[in-house]
């Protein structure tokens, strides 16, 4: 095939664009320094109004002890049936002698779900989740309410963070998914008007333990 003068000079000068270095605009914004100010910010209180600004439910809870007691209240307030959790790390603590509602039914049958995160970022107030954690896929986006149990240990200040550290966590062998929640599930394509929960949960709650 032919090709036209024309079109073999675009060519060569793309070739010559390419085999040349290019200056990056703005080569202060690569690299491991951060556009984002974080002096003098509590990484708790940026993510709890950052989560809630979102429409999420955050509870700050001093122990594990704590934790119970105001997820035992949500429970009640709610009037709950059935909330679904298969963690291990979380099923130790959270024992159905002390929460009666806990695995009453199956996932299917569940009003609320009990999961883990990888990490909790503030500067967005996103939670990281992954395939890599024993609640799975499925489960965090099939209740109609997400629960999250999260430490203190989980938080960082932006993505780069929980992106660097998840390459720290799992090296080569990186979860077949990592997901990002920013708050409930929500759209705005029908007519444009908002829509909570119509892809997940319409409620996310994040208990965050202070170790």
């Amino acid at each position: 095939m032919k090709i036209s003068p024309a079109k073999e000079n675009i060519l060569k000068r793309v070739r010559n664009a390419l085999s040349q270095s290019v200056q990056l605009p703005f080569p202060n914004s690569e690299g491991n320094s951060s556009v984002f100010r974080t002096e003098n910010e509590s990484l708790e209180l940026k993510f709890a109004e950052e989560f809630s600004r979102l429409q999420g439910k955050f509870v700050y809870c001093t122990s594990k002890g704590e934790m119970m007691d105001s997820l035992r209240a949500l429970c009640e307030n709610k009037e709950w049936h059935n909330v679904y959790c298969q963690t291990p790390a979380l099923l130790k603590t959270i024992r159905p002698e002390e929460l009666p509602v806990l695995n009453q039914g199956s996932m299917h049958e569940a009003d609320a779900a009990i999961t883990d995160c990888e990490y909790l970022v503030a500067r967005t107030g996103t939670v990281v989740l992954s395939a890599a954690q024993p609640s799975g896929r499925a489960l965090p986006v099939y209740a109609p309410v997400h629960i999250m149990i999260a430490y203190t240990h989980q938080l960082v200040f932006d993505l780069k963070d929980a992106l660097s550290k998840l390459r720290d966590k799992y090296g080569n062998d990186l979860p077949s998914a990592i997901s990002f929640a920013t708050g409930p599930s929500r759209t705005a394509d029908i007519e444009k008007t908002l829509v909570v929960g119509i892809h997940g949960p319409k409620e996310v709650y994040v208990f965050l333990v202070d170790e």
